[in-house]
């Protein structure tokens, strides 16, 4: 009983915070994402330990929800009629900054003196950045612009070619280390993103048909949640990247569902409460002890991340003459990076656990500081692109 009023409580706390933060978002320069991530980790056990055991423990399919919610949404958003509008621009960035990125993290690093496999690995999840962050930057602004849409795109493709990456970083790992598994590395890339797409599609087409029927045009929230955890729930007992799947089932939905007369609004109006829910979570879980031990070599990491965001950027908008000013501010608005970059730094500390002192710190360390500097810059690129 004691859990469950105290869980109520929290989660009354969390979405005041969350009416506070974007009050103080649209006054100050700290998007609402720092605000509450700061709060989180005040409330949380390193700081006044208020928040209960029980929410921290299920923190993983909270993150889940919100992750396949933000992915459908970012999917939707990519509608053909909006992408021919942005051009290639944004699919180009895409691949550019996260191979950049990805290359310059690995070089980078073994010029330093770091191993070629430490290198390899952390420029594999370098590549990643938090479409939650940035997408929820872009919706505070309230921008419209094409530079906002190209970055929605743009973070929308992001977390598949790092996985594309991570899982070619993976295998190089395993080759040299002369690991056989029962799983092919290239196997689980295949099942990984194209079996998501897959899933994606097979759920999107009939859904793309049936929904908004009994309200004519109309899509319901409650069709919208139904399709969400459907899809969600069946990728992760399939073992698909569930954010993937979200997102393919949003495209397909936005691209063949002539019949609708807006898309799933009506789940927006989910998106902020259950984002402000995961955002302190995910501040209440941060160990910012972790920045004291990252060394020098989480230091170049973090360097060699930004370099290669900002010079990927600036090389693919070169590519698809993007406009200079936007070229400058691309990259930089992609900085954040969380969940997806976790996930990949337990997964290939599972697999190598001799490396699982090195990985783990450095990017544990190097999220608190991209998740908190991260959307500033990101609102700053957004302030200076809506000024030019």
């Amino acid at each position: 009983m004691e859990d469950g009023y105290t869980v109520l409580v929290v989660f009354g706390g969390i979405l005041l915070a969350g009416l506070a933060a974007d009050y103080m978002g649209q006054r100050t320069a700290f998007p609402r994402v720092t605000t509450i991530l700061l709060f989180g980790a005040l409330i949380g056990p390193e700081a006044l330990n208020l928040i209960p055991r029980l929410l921290l423990d299920n923190f993983n399919i909270i993150a889940q929800i919100t992750l396949i919610m933000v992915g459908f949404l970012l999917g939707e958003r990519m509608a053909l009629r909006e992408l021919r509008q942005i051009g290639r621009g944004a699919l180009v960035i895409s691949i550019t900054a996260a191979v950049f990125t990805w290359l310059m993290v690995w070089f980078g690093l073994m010029a330093v003196g770091s191993g070629f496999e430490i290198a390899l690995l952390l420029g594999c999840i370098a590549a990643a950045t938090a479409p939650e962050a940035v997408v929820d930057v872009v919706v505070e602004s309230g921008a419209k612009s094409r530079f906002a849409k190209r970055l929605v795109a743009i973070v929308a493709l992001d977390d598949a070619w790092a996985l594309l990456l991570f899982s070619v970083g993976i295998a190089l790992v395993m080759a040299l280390h002369g690991t056989d598994g029962a799983d092919s590395p290239v196997l689980f890339a295949l099942r990984e993103i194209f079996g998501a797409i897959l899933l994606g599609a097979i759920i999107g087409l009939p859904a793309s048909y049936l929904t908004g029927r009994i309200r004519p045009g109309q899509p319901m929230l409650t069709e919208a949640l139904g399709l969400v955890f459907l899809a969600g729930g069946l990728a992760i007992a399939l073992e698909v990247s569930y954010l993937i799947t979200a997102m393919t089932m949003g495209v397909v939905i936005a691209n063949f569902a002539r019949h609708h007369e807006q898309p799933f609004r009506a789940i927006e109006g989910l998106e902020w409460p259950l984002l402000a829910i995961f955002f302190v979570l995910a501040g209440a879980s941060l160990d910012f002890e972790a920045l004291l031990v990252i060394g020098w070599i989480g230091c170049a990491y973090v360097l060699f991340r930004t370099v290669g965001k900002v010079v990927g950027a600036w090389v693919g908008g070169g590519l698809s003459r993007v406009g200079t000013t936007e070229r400058c501010w691309t990259g930089a608005a992609l900085l954040p990076q969380a969940g997806a970059a976790m996930g990949m730094a337990l997964v290939a500390s599972s697999q190598f656990p001799a490396y699982r002192q090195i990985l783990l710190p450095i990017v544990i360390g190097s999220t608190v500081l991209f998740e908190i500097v991260g959307p500033i810059v990101t609102r700053s690129a957004m302030s200076r692109m809506a000024e030019g």
